[in-house]
């Protein structure tokens, strides 16, 4: 048991002190870090008393002082600067900088406002669409004094319908509380799809090098290639653990020392401002057992192959089962509640992420996604059973080996 565990912690600081996976650790670690102050760096670059000036001409004669008006509510860090230099004028400083833009303003037949906004570029911003609100507002008061309407007819024509979401089942999530476990469980799903995809191809191509650099034959005469399989497998499973108690820790600190700054806005959107410790630990454990059953297969894949160009190719139907199950879980972000998603949610390889898409959107019975983890579980015992087989004979096969035609081969060898 011994060659067992200095096996397992050979696999595992190996991959810990590689170059790559400290450099993907910072890079996914300042990742975090710059998400959690967004804010603050958006600001940084703005500037709390940045203006945008808009030159204004107003052939009206009467639209100037409400625009200015409306303005000042919406957004006070638009600035509009009333003047009588021609178009030609302005268009020339507008394009030099001085102003971000120029709005004409006139009547038109009706009588109602119409406006020309100049620019440097089409593409739309803040300055237009503020411009439009304010310039719609006032629109819509004109209208209404034409049409001999008081302000609280105004107001009563202009409201929206009072329109309200009731579920027959109890304890339903409400429309904000979906909006909120959406965010998060989309975040989420993307960390669990690349984590397995990344540590169960880090197995295959261990396998893989090993094999190619001959290391194996000495291997397997002192330990089993069971233990070796499993040895890896865990080793680098604590890797993935490490990895993610790094990142979890960063976004810890960096949300603890923002919490001011992350209240509302993106922060409440994605659903992290009501974050519970059932969804994380809920992650967590689709996170491992997803782990376990694709690093399981990628073992007895990379023990296939000779050569480390040939991973890729035979850990490609692999790649796209983790793809399909996260497709799937992107769609059943809009309909969790749907047949399709409920169903596969009980198929192994689609489990880990799908299974949790409903935890995290729904309010489901404890059984379900206990049945779930119950799935995956003899999956994996399944899985690792009928791989530690292939993986002793595939071991020993050398030379060109990238056809699943030699399974066949492998167990053939086990027998010997």
């Amino acid at each position: 048991m011994s060659n067992f565990w200095i096996m397992l912690g050979h696999a595992y600081l190996s991959k810990l002190k590689a170059k790559s996976f400290i450099v993907t650790t910072i890079l996914l670690a300042v990742g975090i870090a710059i998400m959690a102050n967004i804010g603050l760096i958006i600001d940084s670059f703005q500037g709390e008393d940045r203006t945008d000036q808009v030159a204004i001409i107003d052939e009206t004669g009467q639209l100037f002082p409400v625009l200015e008006d409306e303005m000042n509510m919406l957004n006070e860090n638009i600035d509009l600067v009333l003047t009588t230099a021609s178009r030609v004028e302005l268009e020339t400083e507008v394009e030099a900088g001085t102003y971000a833009g120029l709005l004409i303003l006139s009547f038109g037949s009706d009588q109602l406002p119409t406006a020309v906004y100049i620019s440097p570029s089409l593409s739309g911003n803040l300055i237009t669409s503020t411009l439009q609100a304010a310039l719609g507002h006032i629109q819509s008061t004109i209208a209404a004094s034409q049409l001999d309407l008081s302000m609280e007819e105004l107001a009563l024509l202009n409201a929206p319908v009072m329109f309200t979401q009731e579920s027959l089942n109890e304890g339903a999530r409400s429309a904000e509380e979906l909006n909120q476990a959406r965010g998060i469980v989309y975040i989420l799903l993307f960390f669990i799809y690349f984590s397995v995809i990344m540590y169960a191809n880090m197995i295959a191509t261990e396998v893989a090098t090993e094999k190619s650099s001959r290391v194996m034959e000495i291997l397997i005469s002192s330990v089993s290639p069971v233990k070796q399989m499993f040895a890896k497998i865990i080793g680098i499973g604590f890797v993935g653990l490490t990895q993610l108690t790094v990142l979890l820790l960063v976004g810890y600190l960096s949300i603890m020392r923002n919490q001011e700054a992350l209240v509302g806005g993106f922060f409440d959107v994605f659903g992290f401002g009501d974050l519970s410790a059932a969804i994380i630990i809920y992650a967590i454990v689709f996170f491992l057992l997803g782990y376990f059953l694709y690093a399981t297969l990628a073992a007895l894949l990379g023990s296939l192959v000779s050569r480390i160009e040939d991973v890729q190719q035979m850990i490609l139907p692999m790649t796209f089962l983790v793809m399909i199950g996260f497709f799937i879980a992107m769609f059943g972000l809009g309909m969790p509640e749907s047949t399709f998603v409920t169903v596969t949610s009980y198929i192994p390889f689609f489990t880990p992420m799908v299974m949790f898409l409903r935890v995290g959107m729904l309010n489901i019975p404890p059984v379900e996604p206990i049945l779930g983890i119950v799935v995956l579980l003899v999956s994996i015992v399944i899985l690792a059973i009928f791989g530690a087989r292939i993986y002793r004979g595939g071991v020993l096969m050398y030379g060109k080996s990238n056809s699943f035609k030699d399974i066949k081969k492998a167990i053939e060898l086990t027998k010997k």
